[in-house]
């Protein structure tokens, strides 16, 4: 994604200003602060504003000075020009509001360009155990719709809050001058009206907050759906999974029908209220210039009148604009969440990897997870030399993948150390360490655009020629040989145009163009029947040639020539051996292959 073409985002580290501003106990300061980068434009813009909206609250007096012209039977000249100083000001209208439109715009996309690229940014330096814990469609939520109501906000907020402002100013000051004897009236009702805003906002905090939880809810309810669509079809179960979007969908119903009614109560009100204010104020301004109380003028009791009824407008307007304001706070809180998220894989300051052999070392490693009793590992040691190729096997659960996640730097050792290349991971940059590192998982996950795209994904300046290598040494290229498009040919939603082996063919492609000194195996050809099994060990088998290489299999048919098999088992390292020391030696790897051999 290139950032757009303006100077005033590159002067900004997006993450930085996103974590250093977001406070949720505070969403309103953390919002100004977001703003700092842009509080001269956004000050230049109220300016501008208020001269643009200067018609308001100008054309008033004129009409009211007009009505007592017709009133005093002339002279037409001075109607003439009154007539001028309005067409003056309403001129000044268009200029000015391409000024407003020009500064809150670049002011609210770049705050909502900040705030998606510090978040896209921080995701992408919280630990796993972050993402495991959060529903990736709640993620996305925060990303698109939270900033959505953040721009939205913005955009109705500006106008409304300072067209308020700039009329209630413009209308007391000349009431002041005119009539001063109603500015008490105003000063009456100003109070009145502040005082029905926070009331309103605070009874609409509370179920904002509840609607935006249960559509948080249903989009990871229908995420999960669309996960499950193979099953769901293939075993009937079209009904049940209606059925639990639909429930959630009706939580989601009630919320917000709630908070409608809650809104809608309070703007009727509200409402009412201030048209009975503006009609005593048009009766009791008529009823002091009839009987001569106060001396008022026709064209005064107009103006009165008038003002009233803009500044009661301005009051109802801030107050349909609660809501709205109070939505927007919910979305800073909840994209706070993520700022303040403290389980970061933080690599800033550490030592630099240019370089790695391959060689790592275990040193009595103990890994815990939160919430577990039992250490998921306890007390590894394990000692693997550059260009070797070791295998992980054991019962499900047993710790396989855990070692390879500490291996990465994606899971932290509560104790021990682990070391690459004699070097300590604690004090690695680990994006650096990574860059020689490549992955090929269990469940492969692909771009829906072309072979290229796939293969080539991270590594930009890589050729053609390099695809195709790497396409070959993955034993890939019958995918784009039967096709007239070659490299361009399009591999669907998530490779859904492939077959499993051709994906996973596909996915060691991708982490062979890298050209790995540690390529990481995780369960690669579980998932594979026997044919498409055959084809991709083959690629593996080439594919690790010259590199550390990591494995965890299911299939112990596939570990046979590892140099190395460890045996793993709650936990701990039960055994270690070649394939035939530990079928001669009766252990569970013995137990484990037999088992699997009468399956």
């Amino acid at each position: 994604m290139s950032a757009p073409r303006t100077g005033r985002i590159s002067l900004v580290d997006p993450e930085g200003l996103l974590t250093a501003s977001m406070r949720r106990s505070q969403p309103l300061r953390s919002l100004l602060r977001m703003l700092r980068p842009h509080r001269i434009g956004m000050s230049l813009a109220v300016g501008a504003f208020v001269i643009k909206d200067s018609a308001v609250w100008v054309l008033p007096p004129v009409t009211a000075a007009i009505i007592d012209i017709v009133v005093a039977g002339g002279p037409v000249t001075n109607i003439g020009w009154w007539a001028l100083v309005a067409v003056a000001v309403l001129a000044l209208n268009y200029p000015f509001n391409m000024i407003v439109v020009h500064l809150t715009s670049t002011a609210n996309r770049s705050l909502a360009y900040t705030v998606r690229a510090g978040l896209a940014a921080r995701l992408q330096r919280l630990s796993l155990g972050f993402h495991n814990r959060q529903s990736a469609s709640i993620v996305q939520t925060k990303i698109v719709r939270d900033v959505e109501n953040l721009e939205l906000m913005l955009a109705q907020l500006f106008p409304t809050v300072v067209s308020a402002l700039s009329t209630l100013v413009g209308a007391v000051l000349i009431t002041a001058l005119t009539v001063p004897l109603f500015v008490g009236v105003f000063a009456v009702a100003i109070p009145i009206a502040a005082s029905l805003i926070v009331y309103i906002r605070r009874r609409a905090a509370t179920r904002n907050e509840a609607f935006r939880l249960e559509v948080e809810q249903l989009s990871a309810h229908v995420s999960e759906m669309a996960a499950l669509m193979p099953i769901t079809r293939g075993h009937g179960l079209e009904d049940v999974a209606t059925a639990r979007i639909a429930e959630r969908a009706d939580s989601v119903r009630r919320a917000g029908r709630d908070l409608d009614v809650l809104n809608g109560r309070f703007g009727a009100l509200s409402w009412i209220s201030y048209q009975v204010l503006g009609l005593l104020c048009l009766v009791g301004a008529a009823t002091l210039a009839v009987s001569g109380i106060v001396p008022i003028t026709p064209g005064q009791v107009v103006l009165l009148s008038t003002y009233f009824g803009m500044l009661t407008n301005a009051i109802v307007m801030l107050m349909n604009a609660a809501p709205i304001f109070t939505r927007g706070m919910d979305a800073m809180r909840s994209i706070a969440d993520v700022a303040e998220e403290l389980d970061v894989e933080d690599s800033r300051g550490k030592a630099e990897v240019t370089r790695v052999r391959g060689d790592l070392r275990l040193e009595h490693v103990v890994v815990r997870y939160a919430g577990d009793e039992h250490p998921a590992l306890d007390g590894v040691d394990l000692e693997i030399a550059a260009g070797q190729t070791v295998a992980f096997v054991g019962p499900s659960g047993s710790g396989k993948s855990t070692i390879l996640n500490t291996v990465l730097g994606f899971v932290r050792p509560e104790s021990g150390v682990v070391r690459v290349d004699g070097r300590d991971l604690a004090e690695l940059d680990l994006r650096s360490l990574r860059r020689f590192v490549s992955i090929v998982p269990q469940e492969t996950v692909l771009l829906a655009g072309s072979v290229r795209e796939n293969v080539a994904y991270g590594a930009p300046d890589v050729t053609d020629v390099d695809v195709f290598a790497a396409l070959a040494e993955a034993n890939a290229l019958d995918i784009v040989a039967g096709s007239p498009d070659g490299l361009d040919t399009v591999v669907g939603e998530r490779g859904s145009r492939l077959s499993g082996g051709q994906r996973q063919r596909l996915a060691i492609a991708r982490a062979l163009i890298r050209d790995p000194r540690i390529l990481v195996l995780d369960e690669a050809t579980s998932a594979l029947d026997a044919h498409s099994e055959a084809r991709v060990t083959e690629a593996l088998d080439r594919a690790r040639r010259g590199r550390t290489t990591l494995i965890v299999a299911h299939r112990l048919s596939t570990v046979r020539g590892a140099d190395l098999i460890v045996v793993v088992e709650d936990g701990r390292v039960v055994e270690t051996g070649s394939h035939a020391e530990l079928t001669a030696a009766g252990g569970l790897y013995s137990r484990l292959a037999l088992l699997q051999a009468g399956s």
